[in-house]
């Protein structure tokens, strides 16, 4: 048997060098890219086979095998596919700058026959843009610079990863059984396959790795399946694995002992034996024993649901195929499944699960649920720049044929490819949640558990803003206990109404008795409430909707309606009781930044306004509550309140009244500073002392039971810092 030896290309020796030891920082990809190989062997004997079924006639089973062999510690790869002859493998296995990928885009351009796309150079190295021929011709016509299909031949390469020597033999229709052999030092072998005890080929390839000491974990049953399935689940041929089984079988003791006796030389005595004997012979125990087998079991048994069409599958193919996807114990909510095609090209299928993941909004959870496939190879489930953030929640698949299967998976994510369909994945899912939006019920589940990645999406994504605000939904002050959209509020506005009136709070109960909508109710005016904390960032980056301006009422610049007579009285109450505005500034100090008179109030006293561009007093509180906040910033964007007294209600008139007697009295700067905390409270504000607040309300409980201070008991504290409400012995410039 002759053998001959060549030195790798110099290239060739520099790559594997980076491959073995930069470029796969995951060593498990190898099976992936050899089967991946195998697969494109075998498409190219299938697609031959169109125009020649004479290639099948030596094998027409299209298959890959794995086997693991722990005794000599080899994991072995067969194909059924086109194999390669002695040129080829010298070709194909030992240059990059002839691979077969280039060699054959050189042939095609000088006008070679189409067939000789099947060479296995091509599909041995990895899948390249697209596969088969139309790949190749696209990339001919459209002027692609040829040179850079070469960087796709490197997937065989990665079996160096986990392997000290790589054996390659193969067969070719029009040639004699080959084999080529390295152990990554600079130069490989290749020999006629002469041994009389190698096993001969019929058409194919057969990949022999012989693993390194400390990789014989892939010679696990358990890890082959599970990689086979991670990886090449939706190959288009049977993935079948070489599995020990054992059977327990039941056996007699006294079977047991004649196989043992059989076994020592010893002959068997004949006996007669009565029929009593024979029953109690059979009455004897038995016992169990293992019985080891081995046999080919196919792994990959799911088929690619994406790749067939809609019409033909049926909700419970559905079903399962999102049970076995994504381990969930119920069923979907929903199934968006669709093909883009042009300059374009992929499949995918999107689901909408019934509940919402606990880990949902956790930072190191990961980040998305869509699988990548490039043509039923699966690539990554972790590619950030497939999905944004606030659609985190969908799952599915996303099969691609157009995108390069590089030397590292993680050069996809600069692939500009994929915002191609990141933009397109996000428009798919915004019409599955109208989809949905069209049943009341389901969108009511949806709603109740996905709200939150809308509302993010309006504070994320400025593109789509106005679609996902259409999703939206609140309760409103005339809405009771169903939920409307923004869309449905903007139909049913009052006549003149110029924008869209919201509250934002901690609840719907503190919203709806809240001070600032008592104006509003009266007109008759509808008030949206929004109770989610995430609400207020949302809201922040959606200004308007339906070309009319959202606007807060707890924030100043709210303007309702007025008639000339309320106009006309508006304006009087404001000279009126400008004198009474000027005092309670001068009490509370830098506490508020002015007091004015309002028209958004009726039945309280007063309530305490932010500023347009500050936090809202709701605002205020969730960044309160934040662990990790940076308190710092807090004092520039916490809100520059505002007063806005009720000219109409009977505690302001009467203080009005009071001030207007005696400017100083002490009496009536106690109960400015009442109103003041009393509304902080009301307006959703946090004391910044409830101490004190509490001991003015201990001492106007005392007042209102004509408890002196002398009868307070000995011991008990006395508010000495607090002169008493009424009576010319008031100290009441102490107070606070």
């Amino acid at each position: 048997m002759t053998t001959e030896t060549y030195a790798f290309n110099a290239d060739i020796q520099q790559l594997m060098s980076l491959i073995i030891n930069t470029f796969y920082s995951n060593k498990e990809v190898f099976l992936r890219e050899l089967i991946s190989n195998s697969s494109d062997a075998l498409d190219k004997i299938r697609f031959i086979s169109l125009t020649n079924h004479e290639v099948l006639s030596t094998e027409d089973s299209l298959a890959i095998k794995v086997i693991p062999d722990k005794t000599n510690n080899t994991l072995t790869i067969i194909d059924t596919g086109i194999g390669m002859t002695k040129e080829e493998m010298v070709k194909n296995l030992g240059t990059i700058a002839k691979s077969g990928t280039k060699a054959f885009m050189e042939a095609l351009s000088s006008g070679a026959d189409i067939s000789m796309i099947g060479q296995f150079g091509v599909g041995f190295y990895s899948a390249i843009a697209k596969s088969g021929t139309k790949a190749f011709m696209e990339a001919l016509s459209s002027g692609a610079d040829i040179s850079m299909i070469g960087q796709f031949g490197v997937g065989f390469y990665s079996a160096f990863l986990v392997a000290d020597k790589v054996t390659v033999i193969s067969k070719n229709n029009d040639d004699q059984q080959y084999v080529w052999e390295s152990t990554a030092g600079g130069t490989f072998n290749i020999s006629l396959d002469e041994n009389p005890n190698s096993e001969r080929l019929t058409r194919g390839t057969k990949v022999i790795l012989t693993l390194k000491e400390d990789q014989l974990e892939f010679l696990e049953e358990k890890k082959l399946k599970e990689l086979i399935k991670k990886h090449s689940q939706f190959i288009g041929f049977p993935i079948e694995l070489y599995v020990e089984k054992t059977k327990e079988k039941e056996v007699s003791e006294s079977e047991d002992e004649e196989e043992d006796k059989k076994e020592e030389g010893e002959k068997p005595k004949i006996e007669e034996v009565t029929e009593e004997e024979e029953k109690e012979k059979k009455k004897k125990k038995t016992k169990k024993i293992k019985e080891v087998s081995h046999e080919y079991e196919q792994v990959n048994k799911t088929k690619p649901l994406w790749m067939r069409a809609p019409e033909s599958i049926t909700k419970e193919e559905y079903g399962a195929f999102y049970k076995s996807l994504t381990n969930d114990w119920e069923d979907h909510l929903a199934v968006k499944h669709f093909t883009v095609e042009g300059q374009l090209e992929f499949k995918a299928i999107l689901f909408v699960p019934k509940r919402a993941p606990f880990d949902q909004f956790e930072t190191r959870k990961k980040r998305n649920n869509i699988k990548l496939y490039v043509r039923r190879v699966f690539i990554m489930d972790d590619c950030d720049e497939l999905i944004p953030e606030f659609l985190s929640f969908i799952k599915g698949v996303v099969d691609s044929e157009d995108l390069p299967l590089n030397i590292s998976r993680e050069t996809l994510q600069q692939n500009k490819i994929l915002s191609v369909i990141k933009k397109t994945l996000v428009k798919k899912c915004l019409e599955l949640f109208n989809e949905i939006a069209a049943n009341d019920e389901d969108y009511k589940k949806f709603y109740e558990q996905f709200s939150k990645n809308l509302k993010l999406g309006i504070h994320e994504d400025t593109t789509n803003r106005t679609k996902i605000a259409e999703l939206l939904r609140y309760h409103t002050s005339k809405s009771g206990d169903d939920m409307i959209s923004l869309k449905e509020y903007v139909s049913r506005m009052k006549e003149g109404q110029k924008d869209i009136y919201y509250i934002t709070g901690e609840s719907r109960q503190s919203v709806a008795n809240s001070p600032f909508i008592e104006a509003l109710k009266k007109k008759n005016y509808e008030v949206i409430y929004m109770v989610d904390p995430i609400d207020e960032y949302a809201v922040q980056q959606l200004k308007e909707f339906d070309g009319k301006k959202l606007k807060s009422i707890t924030k100043e610049g709210l303007e309702l309606d007025q008639s000339e007579e309320e106009k006309k009285a508006f304006e009087e109450s404001k000279a009126q009781f400008e004198g009474l505005c000027k005092l309670i500034k001068d009490v509370l100090g830098d506490k508020v930044e002015k007091v004015m008179v309002g028209s958004r109030i009726s039945d309280s006293p007063c309530v305490l306004v932010t500023g347009e561009y500050g936090w809202t007093a709701n605002m205020e509180r969730i960044m309160k509550a934040q662990a990790l906040r940076d308190s710092s910033t807090s004092a520039y964007m916490q809100s520059k309140k505002t007063m806005e007294i009720n000219p109409k209600h009977p505690i302001v008139i009467k203080l009005k009244a009071k001030s207007d007697e005696d400017k100083s009295d002490k009496t009536v700067k106690d109960l400015i500073w009442l109103l003041y905390e009393t509304s902080l409270l009301t307006s959703g504000f946090s004391l910044e002392e409830p101490n004190v607040f509490s001991n003015r309300i201990h001492r106007m409980i005392k007042l209102g039971l004509s408890i002196e201070d002398e009868e307070v008991e000995e011991g008990a504290a006395v508010e000495e810092d607090l002169p008493p409400l009424e009576g010319p012995a008031s100290n009441m410039d102490e107070v606070d």
